[in-house]
């Protein structure tokens, strides 16, 4: 499958948007792990018509115009992976979630570890909202775009001032 992609200049640093002809593939942080989402081979295209209306979408929701996104996606992953990520899917915007509870909400309590890696593997950062998952005890846990920048994306959500997380 051929992917192209696109960078934007976003509150939490360059993203790259990646996508294929049948939609969103990735976001990818500046810092990313070229290991984590692993895509092949991708060509420059700053006028793919995915990649523009991800900007768009994504411009809106930084600038507080957006809760939720329309775009379709083309993450590619395991059954396993994409039970838990269509689960952070349904998180409400300016809510989080530990593992656990999604663990519990995709029928696999004992799995949240394992989900826990599959949310790791998000490709579809802040689209698929896997910075709304944080530890049991109420703090930031790791997050592929770093702690900082899981912050800046609740903050946003949630307002400066109720933000009541430790990290």
């Amino acid at each position: 499958m051929k992917h192209v992609y696109k960078t934007m200049k976003s509150p939490v640093g360059e993203l790259t948007l990646v996508a294929s002809d049948h939609g969103l593939a990735a976001i990818l942080w500046e810092d990313d792990d070229p290991k984590r989402v692993p895509l092949g081979e991708t060509e420059h295209d700053d006028q793919h018509p995915v990649l523009l209306e991800v900007e768009r979408q994504l411009n809106d929701y930084f600038a507080g115009r957006r809760k939720q996104f329309e775009i379709k996606l083309a993450a590619v992953g395991t059954a396993f992976q994409k039970d838990v990520w269509r689960a952070l899917s349904t998180i409400p915007f300016g809510e989080t979630r530990s593992y656990g509870q999604i663990a519990q909400q995709i029928g696999r309590p004992k799995a949240v570890r394992a989900v826990g890696a599959a949310n790791g593997r998000n490709p579809i950062s802040i689209v698929v909202p896997c910075h709304r998952v944080i530890g049991s005890n109420g703090k930031l846990t790791g997050f592929a775009g770093g702690l900082e920048a899981k912050s800046v994306l609740l903050k946003l959500e949630v307002g400066n001032d109720e933000l009541g997380l430790t990290s």
